[in-house]
């Protein structure tokens, strides 16, 4: 029989740091916990790895959440070099830019609310008015501005830094993609309201071309000039998906972190641990790999927090600036 490590009990205290947290739960022999540990490890090495890029996917739905501060802080600290997400990222991005979302419950009456004037997501409220009639007012003052310039096509790269540009705030997701050259890519990108509204804007204007096969073609040349690919997963779908399908034709991820509530055993993308893919040549085979099961927006601030508390530079020198600033 194999040598095994034993299970080792852990203490915390008031004065602990995530990191230091983390670090004990690796000895402590499960459940999750030890699956987090080793995912702030996995993260960690990320950063310290000079020759790797990363990849950043999540689903929009954090976004309406507090952790889209998080979400931006990776942007800001250029701690990601490629954002892939879905088109809902920028509605919230947009919306949560110029008005509120409340909080709510789960447990709502759901008619109810509809007549209030709130839209429900999950236990967040998004009022009416600052979502779709105020993404449809923006997006058509943005995109005419931008027609009468001359612009007659858009990736969905260009895009997103074009809505980066115009909210010019900086707890925005796309201010940050746009301040720092960090490309977003929106496989899906009708699957939303800014999404609608540019097919909206397309019916008036119609020279006006959204570019998706601009938006492969920057993917591919990111992963072919790439040494080394790592990416931090949170949640499935087409965000996930089209992360290690890229991954594929350089070999694989080299480092992958997966963070997701789906389960595995209804065949979805969503459910499928990240060890399934290195069967489909996504994940190399000795890659660091972890698959963490828990809600990102828990999850996320804590394992930042302690990845960062391990790392050194050179990508912490980018915080160190914006700690400088104030």
């Amino acid at each position: 029989m194999n040598r095994r490590e034993r299970v080792l009990d852990y203490t915390v205290s008031p004065e602990d740091k995530p990191v230091d947290i983390a670090e004990r739960m690796l000895t402590s022999g499960g459940f999750v916990a030890r699956k987090f540990a080793e995912a702030v490890e996995t993260l960690a090495g990320m950063w310290n790895d000079a020759d790797v890029r990363i990849m950043l996917s999540f689903p929009a739905a954090i976004v309406a959440t507090g952790v889209r501060g998080v979400l931006a802080q990776l942007l800001r600290d250029r701690l990601v070099d490629l954002v892939i997400t879905t088109c809902g990222t920028l509605d919230h991005d947009i919306a949560r830019s110029f008005a509120h979302y409340y909080e709510g419950e789960f447990t709502l009456d759901d008619e109810r609310i509809e007549k209030e004037g709130y839209h429900r997501l999950g236990s967040v409220l998004v009022p009416r008015d600052s979502y779709g009639p105020l993404i449809e007012e923006k997006m058509l003052t943005w995109l005419e501005e931008a027609y009468s310039v001359g612009v007659r096509k858009f990736s969905t790269k260009e895009l997103a830094w074009l809505i980066g540009e115009k909210i010019g705030m900086k707890d925005s997701i796309l201010y940050w993609a746009h301040e720092n050259e960090i490309p977003i890519v929106i496989p899906g990108p009708m699957d939303g309201a800014v999404g609608s509204q540019v097919w909206l804007f397309s019916q008036r204007r119609r020279d006006f071309q959204l570019d998706v096969l601009g938006d492969e073609q920057l993917l591919s040349d990111f992963v072919f000039e790439s040494k080394k690919l790592g990416a931090l997963m949170l949640g499935g779908g087409i965000s996930k998906h089209h992360t290690i399908w890229w991954a594929q034709f350089k070999g694989g991820l080299d480092y992958a972190v997966y963070v997701t509530t789906a389960v595995e055993y209804d065949g979805s993308l969503s459910g499928a641990p990240i060890r399934e893919a290195v069967s489909w040549g996504k994940v190399k085979p000795r890659a660091r790999k972890v698959t963490v099961y828990g809600d990102a927006t828990m999850i996320l601030p804590f394992m930042i927090s302690a990845a960062l508390g391990l790392s050194h530079p050179p990508r912490m020198s980018q915080i160190k600036e914006h700690e400088d600033d104030g």
